[in-house]
């Protein structure tokens, strides 16, 4: 890995959101579930979440951009199981769905350990994740439409998380646990090395200052 790489690598694990996350519901077409992961690269976050009843995961489509490399991708078998464990995590779970207590996207405080729950594309989220969820979000229509695209619904609150987290000064400092910090760095940097030392079962070497491997 060469300097120059690795300090790059460095400059955006350094503004990584631990505690903002995604998580998908039944979002089975691979150019909406790939431009999420796409936005939320771009916004910096670290890892998203999801969940698909009816199928396997979507592939990326050429939407991601190579995004899915940067962002990390934890799946979950129900959606119970998904919201309780990133509840017990301390994330308020704000589901875009629209009902009696649903708020204006803009009103969330997403300074906080954040999840935003997207649904399906045609439906939105289930009946059980509504219910589930801390509290509910909408963005506010103008149009003839009702809502917009599950990917662009995904960005929008996501900026809008993001432009809150720079007010707040989120993004000048490093986030990521250290551990958590270090791993990403090598599988980043030397990903055919990380899967070679994750099959033989031996832990990470450490790098250098340049991002050479010493031990």
């Amino acid at each position: 890995m060469i300097p120059r790489r690795y300090q790059r690598i460095k400059q955006v694990l350094d503004r990584r959101q631990p505690d903002l996350t995604i998580l998908t519901e039944d979002v089975h077409k691979p150019h909406n579930f790939s431009a999420i992961i796409r936005t939320c690269d771009a916004v910096g976050v670290f890892e998203v979440h999801a969940v698909n009843r009816h199928s396997e995961m979507p592939t990326y489509s050429q939407v991601a951009q190579g995004s899915e490399k940067w962002v990390g991708l934890q799946v979950h078998p129900d959606i119970k199981t998904a919201i309780s464990r990133l509840q017990q995590s301390g994330h308020a779970v704000y589901a875009a769905h629209f009902s009696d207590k649903a708020i204006d996207y803009r009103q969330v405080d997403y300074t906080q350990h954040t999840a935003i729950l997207m649904g399906t594309e045609r439906w939105g989220v289930t009946e059980t994740a509504a219910n589930l969820a801390d509290g509910h979000l909408v963005i506010p229509m103008l149009g003839m439409v009702q809502s917009l695209n599950v990917s662009v619904a995904a960005a929008v609150i996501l900026f809008e998380a993001q432009r809150q987290r720079l007010a707040a000064g989120l993004y000048n400092k490093v986030r990521l646990d250290r551990q958590i910090y270090q791993k990403a760095i090598f599988e980043w940097g030397y990903p055919e090395l990380a899967a070679m030392y994750r099959q033989q079962g031996k832990p990470y070497p450490e790098l250098g200052e340049e991002g050479e491997i010493i031990k």
